[in-house]
């Protein structure tokens, strides 16, 4: 085992895959050097016929993606922000989720969409959103939001050489994380949600970087004398209910963590599968942490109120539970302004500082 940054392990993967692969390429926004390094080295490695930078136009390469994937290739599309999806809705969503269905299984659709997501950096509403519900809602595409190197480069492998479309989000606040990866080559599969804590209280299901935020609070509520175990379901498509199912049987109580809108998003699908599936074992309602109904807005102070923080999470965590527990501590926790520092170490600098 050695360790790596999150952004390394994104990068082996698309080495390893293009090497493995003649049919695999990347193109899309600034993959040749720009906001995020993650594929500094390709275009050395591979040259411009396999790894292309294109004008700024979200639509034209999610659809070109899907004439590569008819045409017999692997294409691996870059659209910086996820917020892009927005954009390039029509192809990703209508498109390349759809025309497999539609011609009766006799075509591959081999596409992974790739971007960032997520806020706490201060970039305004346009470059801060979590857009997964709306992936998760579109039959057709798989989702992976990896949360740790080892994951990061497993499951993207995995997507590289799936033959359905797989969008695949990085955290931009995961990027400099650091974590073990084996020398060997591995995949992770896709629908089998990994436990990153075990417990016997509480059931916290989180979602990216909300794993990382309640695996933070779990280990201080652990100094208190409860113990929380944590799940991250890794691909939101396809979905491992079993695994929660079996853990809210164990623990009796449920938080779901989501950077996504609290309204219509992705906490709202996975507590309702668990009252399909477990209700039964339920002791207390279960509890929603995500982002408020609100644009995120490019101030910090301001997004502070917009963005789950620890101390929410913390305070799902003791109603569920029915404590009445002194966290004053912990609500000077507060994420953004340490981890924008943090893009230095990558060379990132286009992050606002206001």
């Amino acid at each position: 085992m050695r360790e790596v940054r999150f952004i390394q392990a994104i990068n082996e993967a698309l080495l390893e895959e293009m090497k493995r692969d003649e049919t695999v390429f990347i193109f899309g926004e600034c993959v040749r050097g720009g906001t995020f390094p993650h594929t500094n080295g390709l275009f050395e490695k591979f040259g411009k016929d396999r790894v292309l930078d294109t004008s700024i136009s979200e639509n034209a390469i999610a659809g070109a993606a899907v004439g590569a994937a008819l045409a017999g290739y692997r294409p691996i599309a870059e659209l910086m922000f996820s917020d892009f999806f927005l954009i390039a809705g029509d192809e990703i969503c209508n498109k390349a989720a759809k025309w497999r269905f539609t011609h009766g299984m006799k075509l591959k659709m081999p596409i992974v969409y790739m971007a960032s997501t997520g806020g706490y950096i201060r970039s305004d509403s346009e470059h801060s959103q979590s857009v997964e519900s709306l992936i998760m809602h579109t039959p057709g595409l798989r989702i992976a939001i990896p949360t740790t190197p080892y994951d990061a480069k497993g499951l993207l492998k995995t997507a590289i050489r799936d033959d359905d479309p797989v969008v695949y989000l990085y955290h931009k606040l995961l990027l400099t994380k650091k974590g073990e990866i084996p020398d060997e080559e591995y995949t992770i599969p896709f629908g089998l949600a990994d436990v990153k804590k075990e417990g016997k209280d509480v059931t916290v299901v989180a979602v990216g970087f909300m794993v990382d935020l309640s695996l933070g609070v779990a280990n201080k509520l652990q100094e208190r004398g409860i113990s929380v175990e944590v799940i991250d379901p890794r691909t939101l498509e396809p979905f491992d209910i079993d695994t929660i199912v079996t853990s809210v049987k164990k623990t009796k109580r449920v938080v779901i963590v989501d950077e996504d809108t609290l309204r219509c998003g992705v906490t709202g699908e996975i507590g309702m599968q668990i009252m399909e599936k477990a209700f039964d074992y339920l002791d207390a309602p279960i509890q929603r942490v995500a982002a408020a109904n609100c644009p995120i807005p490019a101030g910090w102070y301001l997004e502070e109120h917009v963005l789950p923080q620890p101390p929410d999470i913390a305070a799902a965590i003791l109603k569920v539970l029915g404590k009445d527990m002194d966290i004053s501590d912990m609500k000077k926790e507060k994420v953004g302004f340490d981890a924008v520092k943090a893009f230095g170490d990558l060379g990132i600098t286009k992050v606002k500082q206001n």
